[in-house]
Parts: structure tokens; C-alpha cells; sequence
């Protein structure tokens, strides 16, 4: 019964804290985190990271990216997958480049160091993708180029990962799929992707209809949710990654606003707080002064690698100053990518120890920081929308 108090305790704080995060104009993500930094281990540690905690949050990223493919149109990420590609890599590359050399010259060896940049040149835009909807900008052109270029930054992120970890080997070559192999499943898992979405979604949510089961059409969809998670997981990509292309599946389908209204209310009276709230738990204030320098210059860095590379990236492509504006602060958040990325890192032996705490913290600041961006540049489009 103890993990029911707590998510009780959880739900209502997070629930009272947005509400005024909200009233005063904040996202009610960052009351979200917040309630996990004060109620966590980084100030009161009143709760902890504990299994069931890490498993309901990861549910809550899974729906979430599920709602976002839900609500993408597919015609408009079809439209900007060249931009949001460029995005990507401008995106992957200048973080690695630039957070790879600070981390040198602060006196880390260089394969900790070119490690970090790629822990940096990932994106979660679980964080973004709230905002967002909130301001209803998810199937605008600058949305759909953002959730197109974290999908390709997630897979080039798991790419980098998985060279360095092969490089790395440390003993451990028989526990890891070979890269090669990697790769020949990630291309499988998009090819079965394809068809889900052309075939197998809207054949499943047709015949849902005929099912007599309570909620029918709504239980398919959620199995095609935590079933293409779970296979994207298996051929180590995010399990957000495959549940937002679950969401453009069903989108497909006429089932769409059925099923919408159905995973919204299941994902933020539950599961997505949880995740949110997991981010503030993951904060850790231990030697925090002694590092305070290195943690400042990591997190200004950290915003400004993506806001230039991703923001430069659309302005390339096309995009004006406002929207490549957009664009490079939804890229900011590290979120949970970055975090699992991290992890599996220093599990790897990637990342000391010494390091790992300060990274974790720069991650979590860069995510708190980045729907304050995204914020004032949805802002300052409204208003020279509006000026015109």
C-alpha cells in the first residue's frame, strides 16, 4: 500500500501545484518537476525513485508520444521531413562538437568527453510536445518538424550510442548485440512500421467496432501503443519512438477522435505527471558547489548547442527567424533520452562516477529551462502574428 500513498500524494500535489503554475503562467510541467525536486531526494526526500515509479513513468512517455502521434498530421510531417533532418543533425552535431571540447578542456578524458556530446546531441521532446498542445501547435509546420527531427535524433542518438558501447566493448561484447545487427533490426522495425501504418492499424481499428468487448476501438489502440514500444525497445530504440509512430498509425484511421479522448484522460490523470514528477526525482544537490561552474556552463551550453543547431537547421531550410525560433527551443529538452542515455553510459563505463551526478543535473536544469524558451518564442510569433 505504500506505492498507492504515494502516487495518491503525488497525483494531488502535482495536480494543486499546476493549477497554480497555470494561473500564474507557467507550464504545468514545470510545476510538475518542481513537486519531484522538493519532494525528492534533492531536497526533502520525502519520495525516491523506486521501480514502480521508473515503470508508471515510462508508461506516461509512451502515452504521451502515442498523443502526440495521435494529434501529428502525417501529411505535414511527410511535407517537412527534409527540414526536419537538417534539423536533426545540425541538432546532434554542434552539441557533440561543442560539449565534446568544453568537457576536454575541463580535464575529462576525450572518450568521456566525445561520450557527454552525445549524451547532449539527444533530444526528448515528451516536454515539448506538452507545451505545445497546450498552445495547439502540434500539427503546425514548426511541430511537425520538430517531432519529425526528435524521431531522427533519437535514432541517430542510439546509433552514436551504440558505436561508442562497441568501441568501448569492456569486456561485455557477449552481452550486446552487434552493431551491424542493430542496425538490420532498426531497418526491419521501420519497414513493419510502414505497413502498420498503410495496413494492419486501420484493418485492427475497423474490425474493433465488431468486437463486443467494453472500450473496444480503445484497447486496440492501446496494445498497438505498448506493442510497438515494446518492439522498438527490443531493437534498442526509445519505446517513444515507437509509440508516436503507433499514434500516426491510428491517426490514420477513422477511429482518431474516439481514441483521442479516450488516451488523453487515461495519460494526465495517471501516468504522464508521473513521468514529469520522475525528472525532478532524478535531481541530486550532492557536491552541487563544488561543481557549480562546470554544471552552469554545461546547461547554458546545453541550450544554446540545440537553440543554434536545430533553430540554424530550419533557417536553412527555409523556415523564417520566428518559426526556426520555435523549432531550436523545442529541441532544447534532453528529458528522458538523455537520462537513459547517461545511464546506460555509466553502466557501460563510458561515464565516472565523478561526472555522472553533475551531467544528471545539467539535464534536468536544461529541461526545466527549455519550456520556458519554447514558451516566449510561441509567444513572439503570436505577437508579430498579431502586429501584422
Amino acid at each position: 500500500m505504500t506505492f498507492i500513498a504515494t502516487l495518491a500524494i503525488i497525483l494531488l500535489v502535482t495536480q494543486i501545484v499546476s493549477h497554480f503554475s497555470m494561473r500564474i503562467g507557467i507550464p504545468d510541467v514545470i510545476g510538475q518537476i518542481i513537486v519531484g525536486i522538493v519532494m525528492g531526494p534533492a531536497v526533502f526526500g520525502w519520495i525516491h525513485q523506486t521501480h514502480m515509479i521508473t515503470e508508471f513513468q515510462e508508461i506516461g512517455v509512451i502515452i504521451l508520444m502515442f498523443i502526440a502521434g495521435l494529434e501529428s498530421d502525417l501529411g505535414l510531417l511527410k511535407k517537412y521531413l527534409k527540414p526536419a533532418v537538417v534539423v536533426a543533425l545540425m541538432g546532434m552535431v554542434l552539441p557533440i562538437v561543442v560539449m565534446g571540447v568544453a568537457s576536454d578542456l575541463y580535464g575529462m578524458q576525450w572518450f568521456e568527453s566525445l561520450f557527454i556530446g552525445v549524451v547532449f546531441s539527444a533530444t526528448s521532446v515528451s516536454i515539448s510536445v506538452a507545451v505545445l498542445r497546450d498552445y495547439n501547435q502540434l500539427g503546425s509546420k514548426e511541430g511537425a518538424t520538430i517531432l519529425g527531427a526528435a524521431v531522427a535524433d533519437d535514432i541517430g542518438g542510439v546509433f552514436l550510442l551504440s558505436i561508442l558501447i562497441s568501441m568501448m566493448n569492456n569486456g561485455q561484447s557477449g552481452k550486446q548485440m552487434s552493431l551491424p545487427l542493430v542496425i538490420l533490426l532498426q531497418v526491419i522495425f521501420f519497414g513493419g512500421t510502414y505497413l502498420l501504418v498503410r495496413w494492419l492499424a486501420p484493418y485492427l481499428m475497423e474490425i474493433s467496432s465488431d468486437l463486443l468487448t467494453t472500450a473496444a476501438p480503445s484497447v486496440i489502440a492501446m496494445i498497438l501503443c505498448l506493442g510497438m514500444a515494446a518492439l522498438a525497445d527490443a531493437v534498442q530504440l526509445s519505446g517513444a519512438v515507437g509509440s508516436f509512430f503507433a499514434g500516426i498509425a491510428v491517426a490514420n484511421t477513422k477511429k482518431k477522435e474516439l481514441v483521442n479522448k479516450s488516451f488523453v484522460p487515461i495519460g494526465y490523470a495517471m501516468f504522464i505527471p508521473i513521468f514529469f514528477v520522475n525528472v525532478g526525482l532524478s535531481m541530486r544537490f550532492d557536491h552541487f558547489m563544488d561543481s557549480l561552474w562546470f554544471i552552469i556552463m554545461m546547461t547554458v551550453l546545453a541550450c544554446l548547442t540545440k537553440l543554434i543547431g536545430c533553430g540554424g537547421g530550419a533557417k536553412l531550410t527555409g523556415f523564417n527567424l520566428d518559426s526556426s525560433y520555435i523549432i531550436g527551443s523545442g529541441m532544447i529538452a534532453r528529458g528522458e533520452m538523455s537520462l537513459i542515455t547517461a545511464q546506460i553510459g555509466f553502466q557501460a563505463h563510458l561515464l565516472s562516477e565523478k561526472y555522472y551526478s553533475d551531467i544528471i543535473t545539467v539535464i534536468v536544469l536544461a529541461t526545466i529551462l527549455a519550456p520556458f524558451i519554447l514558451k516566449h518564442s510561441l509567444h513572439r510569433m503570436h505577437g508579430a502574428q498579431e502586429a501584422e
